[in-house]
């Protein structure tokens, strides 16, 4: 997984995956780099890429309501969230299912917001607060995860549940496999 330069196998995936009418017309690289500049970040690739020169966002997506735009969040995620701040880094490098885990709530609940809201942008989501963030910084910049009421955690094979490739051209390419996300043995 090479997320500081765009693969050219990767890119076929990404654009042989996505139907250009259901997509919104890509960001270009201007715009990308003023959103980075903004935020101070660089997005990892071929998710960079693809918002630059593909799409910025479609209808017809790995998640079930779509991808969603760069600057966009989804409908559903709320108002009352703390200000998300990207340059800071993503908290986890593994799975952490909160709802399981015996330290007290107190604790726990002063470690959750920098998991919905640092580090990372949202791709999408798959409704009752199932969200697919991209990680921008930390040590797995350029890891996808589910984030979700109960727990977070990657995806990809290294990490289990799944066959697929990490990243985000593994996470298209699953989906448009058709396979189901969970589909380790």
């Amino acid at each position: 997984m090479d997320i500081d330069h765009s693969r050219a196998e990767d890119l076929e995936v990404l654009r042989a995956a996505f139907d250009p009418e259901l997509c919104e017309p890509p960001l270009g690289w201007d715009a990308l780099r003023a959103f980075e500049a903004e935020h101070g970040i660089v997005l990892p690739e071929p998710y960079r890429t693809f918002v630059a020169e593909i799409g910025d966002g479609c209808t017809d997506a790995p998640t079930e309501y779509g991808l969603i735009p760069l600057a966009d969040m989804p409908s559903d995620w709320g108002d009352d969230r703390p200000r998300r701040d990207l340059a800071k880094p993503f908290p986890l490098t593994e799975q952490w299912l909160w709802e399981e885990d015996p330290r007290p709530e107190e604790e726990i609940d002063a470690l959750l917001d920098p998991v919905f809201d640092h580090g990372s942008i949202v791709l999408g989501t798959d409704g009752c607060g199932m969200y697919w963030h991209l990680i921008v910084t930390g040590e797995h910049r350029g890891h996808i995860y589910l984030i979700t009421g109960e727990g977070a955690g990657p995806f990809g094979a290294p990490f289990g549940f799944t066959t697929a490739e990490p990243g985000f051209a593994g996470w298209v390419k699953h989906w448009a496999s058709g396979k189901s996300w969970f589909d380790a043995d």
